[in-house]
C-alpha cells in the first residue's frame, strides 16, 4: 500500500509540475480581448500584422512559462528537503524537464518553440512578397491554414509550415482543448483537427 501511495504522489507531483509552467499559455491568450481580430478556431487566419504580433505575443507568453517553472522547482526542492519527498520529486523532475526542453534547441538550428522569432520573420516575408509585384497572383490573400500558409485566391502554397496553437478559444470545448494544448505544448497537432 505504501508503494502505491508513493507512486501516486510521484505521478501527481509530476503532472502538477508539468502543468504549472504551461498555465500562462493555456489561460492568457484565450482571454476575449486577445482574440477580437481573429476568426474562430479552426478557420484559417489571414497573414497580416495581427498574426505576426500574435506569434510574438505567444513567444512572450511562453517566456512567462519559464518564470512559472520556478514554482515546481522551488516547491519540489522544499518538499524533498522537509516534507513529502515523492510529491516533491515529481514536481522537481517535471519542472526541470520543462526548463531543459524549453531552453535547449531540438537540434542544431532548430528552435524548440512553435512561436520562434524565425516563424514571425517567415510570416512577415510572406506578407511582404504578397504586397510586392512578385506575388503569387493578381490579388494575393495569404492565410495560415492547418498545414501551410496558402493564398486563398489561387491556392498556391506560400510557406510550408503547420499552424501551432495561437490562443484562440477552441471549438472542441474548453476541457478537450485544454488537454490538447497541454499535451502538444502548443505545437501543431494535425490528428483530429478539421478545417
Amino acid at each position: 500500500m505504501a508503494i502505491a501511495w508513493g507512486l501516486f504522489l510521484l505521478v501527481s507531483g509530476f503532472l502538477a509540475g508539468h502543468l504549472i509552467p504551461r498555465l500562462p499559455l493555456i489561460i492568457i491568450p484565450r482571454l476575449r480581448s486577445f482574440n477580437q481580430s481573429f476568426p474562430s478556431h479552426p478557420r484559417p487566419i489571414p497573414v497580416d500584422a495581427h498574426l505576426v504580433a500574435r506569434v510574438l505575443q505567444m513567444r512572450t507568453t511562453r517566456r512567462w512559462g519559464l518564470v512559472f517553472t520556478i514554482i515546481p522547482l522551488l516547491f519540489g526542492w522544499m518538499m524533498l528537503k522537509w516534507s513529502a519527498a515523492m510529491f516533491g520529486m515529481g514536481l522537481f523532475l517535471a519542472g526541470g524537464w520543462t526548463l531543459m526542453s524549453w531552453l535547449l534547441p531540438l537540434a542544431p538550428g532548430v528552435a524548440n518553440s512553435p512561436w520562434s522569432m524565425e516563424v514571425a520573420q517567415q510570416l512577415q516575408i510572406v506578407r511582404n512578397l504578397c504586397e510586392s509585384e512578385d506575388g503569387c497572383c493578381e490579388s494575393p490573400q495569404p492565410e495560415w491554414e492547418l498545414t501551410a500558409v496558402r493564398c486563398a485566391a489561387c491556392r498556391s502554397t506560400l510557406l510550408n509550415l503547420a499552424r501551432p496553437d495561437l490562443g484562440r478559444p477552441r471549438r472542441d470545448g474548453k476541457f478537450k482543448g485544454f488537454f490538447r494544448i497541454w499535451i502538444s505544448d502548443g505545437g501543431a497537432m494535425l490528428v483530429g483537427e478539421e478545417e
